[in-house]
């Protein structure tokens, strides 16, 4: 995922594909053996998630 994405259609693309991934990890994740590390991880996975969101939301805005 290095590469960078401009338009509308690559970037709606990279934010589903980032969203399937964190679900796969909630998924994957075993309630009994999970600790605060592995929530703060989560939430820094959202967190880097909402920053490209609204990056690619200004970008949408720019081009109207």
């Amino acid at each position: 995922m290095g590469n960078a994405v401009h338009d509308k259609d690559s970037q709606l693309s990279y934010l589903k594909n980032r969203l399937n991934m964190f679900l796969e990890v909630i998924d994957s994740m075993d309630p009994e053996s999970t600790d605060v590390d592995d929530i703060d991880r989560l939430i820094q996975m959202l967190d880097d998630l909402e920053i490209k969101q609204n990056q690619f939301k200004k970008d949408w805005k720019d081009e109207e």
